[in-house]
């Protein structure tokens, strides 16, 4: 039998009965759509939050309270627990040395902010002056918080868009006062809408010098100092420099953690490409599923037609010849599924994109050409058991059945 008989003879077989044809190529289609939405799920997950890092600029060291031996993190980070505060003068004091441009001590709490019978809870964030060119912030109307020294609780705050909106309507903010927990603050500026970063809502956000913070959080810790270095080259040698100095203010004791933004960066981009192949995996179980349904139906199929298998042994067709057009089926159903589950899973990642523009949904190569063979190979595969209990029927038995 020729190749193009055999292609035709496959597809005869699919086309006769389409109900079967149709259920078997929507479970490989699911198997796939799974594999290329979920693989981009997560790709689109990473490149975002690495972008968000990125944002920070190329030349950010960042420190914070609490030691940690590599690169992860422990929870005294983000708690601020160690056995020594990281402080204002101990950001003051990092601030002069070589090779740094400038720093942004901050610490970061929810406290309720209200003024005239309006009240909400908000995120609010103590630092200098340079955090906003450190975080690449824009101010929309007024100024920033004042070029004071860092240990000065001036009584100023810069506040988002929203937080304006709820709290003063239409009527103007700039030189107005508000209460943030139980004290005064004077309206200096209001922030430019930079969306959502680093879980950081700008809109929400209000913001007062570091030292009023602290006093309002009762605390003397940092939550960390971001500093920015002159040059990427001097980043090591910057990096050195501030163990040293912070050393040598905590009685020679290195309690706090340093990192670099590329640290960062790589640990999230290993934890994102861990999270997306293991979804990814768990996607590829439904076509294992898929190759399941693919054997039991042709199993089916095989003593559904064993006439047929009869007469094409009559007529001189023999058993291999037989297990090579049902391996055919097998195949041509799962090439089929995995072409409509492409289309499936571009469809869904344009609707993703659609609604959440922000995720850029592509799937990696690796995940489409992966889901391709494994849905061929699962149609194989399970495709041989049917195939070869149909190349082993006896013909004249087979004809009798008819």
């Amino acid at each position: 039998m020729k190749p193009g008989d055999s292609l035709a003879f496959a597809g005869g077989a699919l086309s006769g009965n389409r109900l079967r044809t149709a259920l078997i190529l929507l479970a490989m289609a699911i198997g796939v759509a799974s594999v290329v939405v979920l693989s981009s799920l997560g790709d689109a997950a990473r490149r975002y939050v690495i972008g968000e890092f990125s944002a920070l600029g190329a030349h950010l060291v960042i420190v914070l309270p609490g030691r940690s031996e590599t690169t992860g993190a422990n929870p005294s980070m983000f708690l601020g627990e160690t056995s020594r505060d990281l402080t204002i003068a101990d950001a003051m004091a990092l601030e002069r040395l070589p090779g740094v441009r400038r720093i942004a001590p901050i610490n970061v709490g929810a406290t309720p902010v209200s003024r005239k019978g309006h009240s909400r809870d908000i995120l609010l964030l103590g630092s200098t002056p340079d955090f906003l060119g450190i975080r690449g912030f824009h101010m929309e109307k007024g100024r920033f918080l004042p070029d004071t020294s860092a240990d000065q609780a001036t009584a100023v705050c810069v506040i988002g868009k929203k937080v304006k909106r709820e709290l003063f309507g239409s009527e103007p903010a700039l030189g107005e006062w508000l209460r943030i927990a139980d004290r005064r603050f004077r309206v200096t500026g209001i922030l430019a809408s930079e969306g959502t970063s680093l879980g950081q809502d700008t809109d929400e956000l209000v913001i007062v010098p570091v030292a009023a913070a602290q006093s309002i959080f009762n605390t003397q810790s940092l939550f960390r100092i971001l500093v920015d270095v002159r040059t990427q080259e001097q980043v090591p040698k910057v990096i050195t420099r501030v163990e040293e100095a912070i050393r040598q203010r905590h009685q020679g004791d290195l309690d706090v953690t340093v990192m670099t933004q590329d640290a960062v960066v790589g640990a999230f981009n290993n934890i994102l490409n861990t999270l997306t192949l293991a979804v990814t995996g768990i996607a590829g179980i439904s076509l294992i599923v898929a190759g399941v349904l693919v054997m039991n139906v042709m199993l089916v199929a095989v003593s559904q037609r064993t006439a047929e298998i009869g007469l094409l042994k009559a007529i001189g067709a023999t058993g291999a010849q037989i297990l090579r057009l049902f391996l055919l089926e097998s195949a041509l159903l799962a090439i089929l599924g995995a072409a409509l589950g492409l289309a499936i899973g571009y469809a869904g990642n344009q609707a993703i994109g659609h609604w959440f523009p922000k995720l850029t949904m592509a799937a990696p190569w690796w995940s489409e050409f992966g889901a391709i063979v494994v849905a061929v190979l699962t149609g194989l595969l399970f495709g041989i058991l049917p195939a070869r209990k149909a190349a082993r029927l006896d013909p004249i038995t087979s004809l009798q059945r008819r």
